[in-house]
C-alpha cells in the first residue's frame, strides 16, 4: 500500500482519572482498515507526573510529541477520538493545529457549563485537594454507568474503580482542575474547527447531556450528534460494540 493509499492513524485519548486501557473493548471492534492507537495522558498511567498546576496547552503538546512519534501520523493528517476531558485535548488540538487534523470524534464531551455546574465541578476539585479522591469514587461510578450494566458487568465497573485507586492524587487533582476548566477556555473559539466532527453522548449522561451535544455540534464548522440511548458516560465500556460501530463509520467516510 502506497503513502496516499494508507489509512491515517487514529489516536484515541481517554478521560480524567482512566488511562488508556479505557479504549481496549473499542479497539477490538474497530476496522481492520483503521490504525489506532492510545496513550496515557499526563499524570495519568505510565505516564509522567510532572509537578502541576497542568494546563490544557500542556495536554494539547504531549499529543503533538505523540503523533510526532509514530510513523503513521508523522507529517500526516490523522483523525483524533476523545472521551470526556480527551475531548476537550482533542478540540484544543485541532484549534493549535488544523492541518493535521482529518476528523474528529468527540464522546461524552463537555461544553460551555452553566455557572452552577462550573461552581459544583471547581467544589469537587476543591475536596479533592482538601479530602482526598477515594470519596468521591462511588458518585462517579453511578453518573458513569447505568445501574443495568453495573449490576451486570460489575468486573468492569472494578476495573475502573481499580484504575481511578491508582492515581497520583495530586497529578488527579491537577489534571481534574484542567477538566473543570477547559470548557470555558475552547467554548468561543469552537466556531473555527471546521474539519468533520461528530459529537456522541449517553441518553442518561448527567454531565456531558443530550442538549451539550448538540450545543457543541452546533457551535462546530462542521459538527453532527449522536445520541445513544440507554447509556450514561461511559459509553467507550458501557456500549463497545455501538461506538465502534459509530467511529467506524464516520471514519470511513471519504476523505476531506
Amino acid at each position: 500500500m502506497s503513502a496516499a493509499d494508507a489509512r491515517p492513524g487514529v489516536v484515541l485519548i481517554h478521560g480524567v482519572g482512566l488511562d488508556a486501557s479505557m479504549w481496549e473493548p473499542v479497539i477490538a471492534r474497530l476496522d481492520a482498515g483503521l490504525d489506532p492507537f492510545a496513550y496515557d495522558m499526563i499524570g495519568h498511567g505510565c505516564a509522567s507526573k510532572p509537578p502541576g498546576p497542568y494546563s490544557l496547552a500542556a495536554f494539547v503538546d504531549q499529543l503533538a510529541d505523540r503523533v510526532d512519534r509514530v510513523d503513521r501520523c508523522r507529517g500526516q493528517r490523522f483523525d483524533v477520538v476523545g472521551f470526556s476531558m480527551g475531548a476537550l485535548v482533542a478540540e484544543g488540538f485541532a484549534l493549535a493545529n488544523p492541518a493535521r487534523v482529518r476528523r474528529l470524534v468527540l464522546v461524552s464531551a463537555v461544553f460551555d457549563r452553566s455557572p452552577a455546574e462550573c461552581a459544583a465541578i471547581i467544589e469537587r476539585v476543591a475536596d479533592v485537594r482538601n479530602n482526598g479522591f477515594a470519596a468521591g469514587f462511588e458518585a462517579a461510578l453511578l453518573r458513569w454507568f447505568t445501574p443495568r450494566f453495573a449490576a451486570s458487568h460489575p468486573e468492569v465497573v472494578a476495573r475502573v474503580r481499580e484504575c481511578l485507586a491508582a492515581n497520583d492524587e495530586r497529578a488527579y487533582a491537577d489534571a481534574y482542575e484542567v477538566f473543570a476548566t477547559a470548557d470555558t477556555e475552547l467554548a468561543a473559539q469552537l466556531h473555527r474547527i471546521t474539519q468533520p466532527t461528530l459529537v456522541v453522548t449517553g441518553a442518561n449522561d448527567p454531565r456531558s447531556t443530550p442538549a451539550m451535544a448538540c450545543a457543541l455540534a452546533a457551535r462546530l464548522g462542521n459538527g453532527r450528534v449522536h445520541v445513544v440511548e440507554g447509556a450514561r458516560h461511559l459509553l467507550p465500556l458501557e456500549v463497545p460494540d455501538t461506538l465502534a460501530a459509530l467511529i467506524n463509520d464516520f471514519l470511513g467516510g471519504c476523505d476531506v
